[in-house]
């Protein structure tokens, strides 16, 4: 595994969380194929070997629980090609990674939807969910076909049958579409843009944001590194008035 130092998370982990939640908007990687004068399909590719690097290093860093953002509910507008490969690529990953998962302790789900997707991409996803299960030292996110949209409007629909009317009771119902996560505790963007695309906005509600110019096939663990350093200079008051 890394053997970039381990960072002490302090006073910004939430009490018997576990670690950090880091979620990862891993844009940029058409873009950094062009450039290149690569097709995208090349780009989609270089960003599959980052995020295992970043999953990798990631345990060392703190950080318990990590989001990918891998195909976006919005993405479908896309040309056909492009999208079929990254459908062909996720499924690729998941054949040969889950074996790995497994022996690093890493527990794999996916969250959206997965009605849409091709049925031995759906079969991929169950085995290596089923067969991750018992990782405890990572939980990896993979968010495909994922909208938080989506995912709020589904909770809602669901909502008006319980009795108990709260924020908490809400949560509980959207943690269902959620993967059973918890809140997002540092939000990071590559590829220059700066918003959520309709990724984890619940989740978000206290995140701290971290946005870079670089590009996904171009980060690295060091850069992830030095994010988290950030995150843990930041002061996180939640509403409530800063630490004496």
């Amino acid at each position: 595994m890394s053997s970039l130092t381990s960072i002490e998370a302090g006073s910004n982990t939430r009490p018997n969380s576990g670690g950090i939640h880091v979620a990862i908007i891993s844009d940029g990687n058409g873009r950094w194929a062009t450039a290149k004068g690569l097709p995208r399909s090349a780009g989609h590719r270089a960003g599959a070997e980052t995020a295992r690097e970043i999953i990798e290093a990631a345990p060392s860093l703190g950080i318990h629980t990590l989001t990918l953002f891998a195909l976006s509910s919005a993405n479908w507008q896309r040309p056909t090609q492009e999208i079929a490969g990254i459908l062909r690529l996720l499924h690729e990953y998941l054949l040969t990674e889950t074996s790995h998962c497994m022996e690093e302790g890493v527990r794999l789900t996916v969250i959206g939807r997965r009605d849409r997707l091709p049925i031995n991409l759906r079969q991929a996803i169950g085995d290596a969910e089923a067969a991750t299960a018992g990782g405890k030292r990572l939980h990896l996110r993979l968010a495909i076909d994922y909208s938080a949209r989506e995912a709020i409007y589904q909770a809602a629909c669901r909502f008006y049958k319980v009795t108990e009317l709260s924020c908490e009771a809400f949560g509980k119902i959207l943690v269902d579409f959620r993967g059973g996560s918890t809140d997002v505790d540092l939000m990071i963007r590559t590829g220059g843009e700066q918003r959520l695309s309709d990724f984890l906005l619940w989740e978000c509600a206290f995140a701290e944001f971290v946005f870079l110019e670089k590009r996904w096939p171009d980060f690295t663990a060091s850069d992830l590194h030095m994010a988290m350093q950030e995150f843990t200079k930041r002061e996180r008051t939640r509403g409530t008035l800063p630490a004496a």
